[in-house]
């Protein structure tokens, strides 16, 4: 099924499809927000949402130069140590 299909034909959809494709381009919010015509930076946020590529990206822009970079993988022990705090 199309995204263009007949059920998913409106105007949100397009623009959310597009804040999105800029966002995940690395384009800064207040020009998505420029580029949908909105006065206000907080109606933008009505079509972005920070799925976890975006996360992943962030976290590796702000990990100390001595980190690798990647995902934290929490060793056994502190697995268990939180498992038994339920």
């Amino acid at each position: 099924m199309s995204i263009f299909s007949e059920r998913h034909q409106c105007p949100h959809v397009l623009r959310h499809s597009c804040a999105m494709s800029l966002l995940h381009a690395g384009v800064d919010t207040a020009v998505i927000a420029l580029w949908l015509g909105h006065n206000d930076i907080r109606s933008t946020s009505v079509y972005l949402h920070a799925d976890m590529t975006i996360k992943q990206r962030a976290l590796e822009l702000t990990a100390p130069t001595a980190t690798p970079p990647g995902r934290y993988r929490p060793n056994d022990a502190l697995l268990a140590f939180l498992e038994g705090l339920q």
